[in-house]
Formats: structure tokens, sequence, C-alpha cells
């Protein structure tokens, strides 16, 4: 049985990811263009799958949020996940999001960024988000900016990585 809805927008259901999501996550993660800007490389196993499931359950326990199973509500078809995920070694709360490109450029990054940055400073009562890309990432900047979030600065991610793009929106007084 699939978890109950987190998040509804106008085309997307967000909802906590579940085992019956290991195919589905096998497709997105092991697409060698899906990951291209991700920082790390395709996953190939079913049990690399099921511990990226685990690990996203455990940070719902844990904050009380993570990235989401995303799909369609017409046809219940999955394109991908999104949502928020602590970052630990920076004290941070990041928007991100992660799709299967058959569902690229219609607006459901933007849609799903728009819906969960309202519910974590309405519902969660965070107070800052932030998302990072890298810069060879123009759609994903782009989904950044037309969610309003505004260009903080250039910096590394990892000690002695490349610069990537940081963006933050900050929760309106």
């Amino acid at each position: 049985m699939k978890p109950k809805p987190i998040l509804e927008t106008q085309r997307l259901i967000l909802r906590e990811l579940c085992p019956e999501d290991a195919d589905d996550m096998m497709r997105l993660h092991s697409h060698p263009v899906v990951q291209r800007y991700t920082g790390e490389g395709v996953i190939t196993t079913p049990e690399r799958i099921r511990n990226k499931i685990a690990e996203k359950q455990a940070d719902y326990r844990k904050y009380g949020y993570g990235r989401w199973a995303t799909v369609l509500k017409e046809g219940d078809q999955f394109v991908g996940w999104s949502g928020l995920a602590y970052l630990p070694e920076f004290d941070e709360v990041d928007v991100g999001y992660r799709f299967l490109p058959e569902f690229w450029g219609q607006g459901l990054a933007t849609e799903a960024t728009r819906a969960i940055l309202t519910y974590a400073f309405n519902d969660l009562k965070l107070q800052r988000i932030v998302a990072i890309a890298m810069k060879e990432n123009i759609a994903s900047i782009r989904v950044m900016e037309k969610a309003g979030m505004q260009f903080e600065k250039n910096a590394p991610y990892f000690p002695d990585g490349e610069d990537l793009v940081w963006y933050n929106m900050v929760k309106k007084i």
C-alpha cells in the first residue's frame, strides 16, 4: 500500500517513498542523463536502491520531511522525487528534485518546488531553504529562479570540489 499524500499540486502528488517504488527509483537513478549533474554515479543494483529508499524513510522519521516520490495525479505515474533534505554539514535544509527525462520541460519541477517551499515555511515553520546545483545545470537553476529563490553564492559542496551555485529563500515575515 502506497503512503498517503503529503502535498498535492494541480498535477502532482508528493508522498513518502516506499519499497514498492524500487523499480521506478532504479529507472531514475540508473539513467546516466538524469545522474549527469548530481555528483553521484548511476546506481545499478537493487540493493543500493533499497538502501536509498531506506535512507529517505529514515529522514522522514528523523526530520519530519525528506525527498518524496512525485507522481502524476492522472494515472498515478512516477515522475521522480522532490522534497527537502537536511544537510548537517552546512546546517541547512535543501530543496531538490530529480525527474525522469520524459517529464522534463513540462514545469513539473517548478510546480513541485513552489509547493514544497510553501509547505516548508507554512507547515514545517522552517526559516530558510537552500538549493544547490552544478553551474552547468541550467535547467535546474531555472527551476530555482522560477520558484522565487535568489542567487546566494558560488561555493563548493565538497571540500576541494568545484564551485556550485547556491540559491536560497528566506521565510517572509
